[in-house]
């Protein structure tokens, strides 16, 4: 039993990775399944939909791998953060679609809670902002408006739980419910610095405890997959939300290192050791792992819009076909335009965090083309990052200068990997591994079963595929730079 099964639950799809005795992909299975949008801001999956897709796809690896339930040793599994289910005790049935991370409706409950000013407390206490992002008021809203949900939680029917924990309930057929310190610290419920789920706040958001689910470090036992899934009982002995689990797969372990992922969103993890950081400049306080009962912090920055800029390119406005035109499209642009993409489309997050400002374009002209809209999209990318970094240095400032690992699709781009480097007026190293989201969370489960490497020889394995260098001329990238504020300031204020 030399192999690790890695289920990466995302925004889009599921997938399944299956990793050898050598930490190096064996299979990989992705399926998609569908976004719903019931209203304007509004985002939800089935989470029927959820556990499907992560079922299939795990014995789809198998089978392409050659591998039976007898060559794994265990399961890790890292998810979307944030997005909230709410199901039956008895039967496992959802009462309501899952609300997702990216979901906004609960704008004006996080507007109230602010002006009666709770936001302080809930920092201080979970490291986190009053907004929609975050688990809490999705579950509250949840217990308000699914008819009878409120009266069944509180007498002991429903649960709560990340997607982590929905699916841990499915594989174990109800036997554990239970979460991760990673997944917990973004729910707006835990205190990352005691360590337990808050009674003040849960009691503000007027949630019942009972529906929490247990929290475990990010390496431990979770339970064991039930028999008929896989062939026999497989245990789940790693957990980590999908930032958290990417941060893992770069080894970043040692204090001011930092990485970012740029899936749908974009998300940058700043280790800041065994201290959390209060943030001056709205970043987000939070575990970036767990491991022996010791949580290691991190600063985190998190941008809305990412890869899903490209999606809007090719699903909106229909000008390009595949994410790869972009590239193209980019080196055609007319490079005396100055054309910027603010993509708001869910409002802006870190450091800005106003949910109600919508995306916009700056600077179009008669001649402004596909190519400038697609080269201000993968632009925006860059200076949103950027702004993340800025923000994380002033709340931690590095005695050495900076190299950003990366990670997740755009990071195919080579044209978008030297515009940051160009941005950031840093070196951004791209892994030959690039799942290290998956790789993140097979290793959590690997270590714990004693078939990978401890921390320290898993951070010699890290291997460098390419460096990107700056090449931007300093003043070149200040003004373009500037641009970019002006055009945020501009969105803020429409």
């Amino acid at each position: 039993m030399t192999h690790i099964l890695a289920i990466d639950q995302g925004t889009t799809s599921s997938r399944a990775i299956l990793f050898g005795p050598d930490m190096q992909v064996v299979a990989t299975a992705q399926e998609e399944f569908p976004q719903h949008f019931p209203d304007s801001g509004w985002v939800e999956h089935d989470p029927d939909d959820l556990w499907s897709t992560v079922a299939g796809t795990c014995r789809a690896a198998m089978e392409r791998a050659g591998v039976r339930a007898d060559d794994i040793a265990a399961i890790g599994i890292t998810n979307q953060r944030e997005t909230v289910v709410v199901w039956d005790k008895a039967t496992g049935r959802a009462v309501h679609n899952a609300i997702v991370w990216q979901d906004r409706r609960t704008s004006e409950m996080c507007r109230r809670l602010r002006a009666e000013g709770h936001e302080a407390m809930v920092t201080e206490r979970t490291g986190l902002l009053l907004d929609p992002y975050f688990s809490g008021t999705k579950l509250a809203w949840l217990l308000d408006k699914v008819e009878g949900a409120r009266a069944r939680a509180e007498a002991g029917e429903l649960l709560f739980g990340t997607v982590d924990s929905y699916l841990i309930w499915r594989l174990t057929e109800g036997a554990s419910h239970v979460t991760d310190a990673t997944n917990a610290a973004r729910t707006l419920l835990y205190d990352i610095r005691r360590g337990y789920w808050d009674e003040d706040i849960c009691r503000l958001l007027n949630i019942p405890m009972a529906m929490l689910p247990e929290v475990r470090d990010s390496a431990a036992h979770f339970g064991d997959s039930r028999a008929d899934l896989f062939g026999r009982p497989i245990p789940i002995l790693g957990v980590a939300g999908d930032q958290q689990a990417a941060t893992v797969g770069q080894a970043c372990f040692e204090p001011g290192m930092v990485k970012s992922t740029y899936g749908t969103g974009c998300f940058a993890v700043l280790n800041t050791g065994d201290t959390p950081v209060t943030s001056k400049n709205r970043l987000l306080t939070t575990i970036a792992y767990q491991l022996d009962g010791k949580p290691t912090y991190a600063l985190e920055g998190s941008i809305f819009i990412a890869g899903a800029v490209v999606q809007w390119l090719r699903d909106g406005l229909k000008i390009i076909r595949e994410a790869r035109e972009t590239q193209g499209l980019a080196e055609q642009a007319d490079p005396n335009q100055k054309v910027y993409l603010v993509p708001a489309f869910t409002g802006l997050g870190a450091p800005y965090w106003d949910s109600e400002c919508r995306g916009a374009l700056y600077g179009l002209t008669r001649a402004t083309g596909p190519a400038e809209i697609s080269k201000a999209a993968l632009e925006s990318v860059g200076y949103q990052t950027r702004d993340l970094l800025e923000a994380m240095h002033a709340d931690y400032p590095a005695d050495e200068t900076i190299v950003l690992r990366v990670d997740g699709g755009m990071t195919a781009s080579d044209w978008a990997l030297q515009f940051l480097s160009d941005m950031l007026g840093a070196d951004v190293d791209r892994p030959k591994v690039l799942e290290t989201t998956a790789l993140g969370a097979a290793w959590l489960a690997g270590m714990k079963a004693g078939v990978y490497p401890a921390q320290a020889e898993f951070s010699k394995a890290w291997a460098l595929d390419r460096r990107f260098t700056p090449s931007m001329d300093p003043a070149r990238r200040d003004r373009k730079y500037a641009g970019w504020r002006d055009a945020v300031r501009r969105t803020l204020s429409a």
